[in-house]
């Protein structure tokens, strides 16, 4: 048996296309079509409260009766980020005043969790297929209790190194996620705002095959058919498209970002951390223009967003997204409107059609 038969009889999915979880813009709407359509659909739950994960998870099998990814964030609580945040309140004030907005008396609703004890709990009771950690491996325990529960366990690296160490702790399978990708990186064996030494796809892809005896995931840059052929090309057993799936009616997407994703080019990206307080690439907007896309000022993940959170508010009611996470990869361009069913068959089928072509021209 080959690796993407592995993968996919591993994940129970008849098409080797996995939509990436993509917090705050997956919905089970999507997640169900894309498994519908014989791929993997993945909800990010990091932003979501156990009750709302439950609530969406019954949706989707509401929808669907295929396999599902439940994905996770494996970040260190930030700690007490108060003065920080009052000192990043200060440099934002001119923007609050040009916005009648005030500064935040709490945290906003919906702030970025880590898995834990209380998440595992409600995963063992949804029995998902499959669930995804971002930022390495959850506690030793905790991976224990979901694969002995029979849920098969993922994880991303960005780095050769990274994907070795979530395979030595129990990844099945592995994303290999090049410089490219839209959203948060998922560096966890490096400081997270270095990211000169980060690979690309097509460079890191192959290293990792190379280095790992479990399937590999190729994630960063695909968006269209070409994209799936060229990762397995490089010896991928499945790919990983998120920038493509946010142009699909199922994806919640605001309208703002959606005509930011409509307008980008190969060069629209940067990795920013103006917006949580780690590295993740998203469109190049006045917010990052003026204050430098890596600020070593923005408080410490994910807490840099809670001052910014009644500005982007007040910006968006004016009807600008230049104070939003307008999060996309560098192939924005390569994508098309179309729906999640759609798109998760036509990457499929048109990797046979790009692969038949290749083999022509030779």
């Amino acid at each position: 048996m080959n690796q993407t038969d592995k993968l996919l009889d591993l994940l129970d999915i008849e098409l080797p296309i996995i939509q990436a979880p993509m917090a705050g813009c997956s919905t089970p709407e999507l997640v169900a079509a894309v498994a519908n359509a014989g791929g993997l659909g993945s909800l990010a739950c990091a932003m979501h409260s156990v009750e709302q994960m439950t609530k969406d998870a019954a949706r989707i099998r509401a929808a669907s009766n295929r396999s599902f990814m439940l994905s996770f964030f494996t970040h260190k609580p930030p700690g007490d980020t108060a003065a920080q945040e009052r000192a990043w309140a200060q440099k934002l004030a001119p923007y609050y005043k040009e916005f009648g907005a005030e500064p935040p008396s709490a945290p906003p609703a919906g702030a970025r969790r880590p898995f834990d004890e209380e998440y595992c709990d409600a995963v063992l009771k949804i029995a998902p297929k499959i669930a995804h950690f971002h930022f390495g491996m959850p506690k030793p325990e905790l991976v224990k209790r979901l694969k002995d529960a029979g849920i098969v366990v993922l994880a991303t690296g960005t780095t050769v190194a990274e994907c070795k160490r979530v395979v030595e702790l129990g990844a099945e399978a592995v994303v290999a996620q090049g410089f490219e990708a839209g959203g948060h990186r998922g560096i966890f064996l490096s400081k997270d705002t270095d990211i000169a030494n980060q690979v690309g796809t097509m460079a890191l892809v192959p290293q990792v095959v190379d280095a790992v005896k479990v399937p590999v995931i190729a994630a960063g840059g695909i968006a269209d058919a070409r994209g799936v052929a060229a990762a397995f090309a490089l010896g991928a057993s499945a790919a990983s498209v998120g920038t493509a799936y946010l142009f699909t009616p199922e994806a919640n997407v605001s309208k703002l970002h959606r005509a930011a994703l409509k307008a980008a080019h190969d060069d629209s990206t940067v990795l920013t951390t103006l917006f949580t307080g780690r590295p993740a690439r998203g469109i190049v907007n006045r917010f990052i223009r003026d204050m430098g896309p890596m600020n070593p000022d923005a408080p410490t993940f994910p807490n840099a967003s809670n001052p910014l959170a009644p500005l982007r508010a007040a910006a968006e009611k004016s009807g600008t997204g230049d104070f939003s996470p307008l999060w996309s990869g560098q192939g924005a361009a390569l994508a098309r409107e179309t729906t999640a069913a759609e798109l998760t068959k036509n990457l499929a089928a048109g990797v046979r059609e790009v692969v038949a072509a290749m083999a022509k021209a030779v």
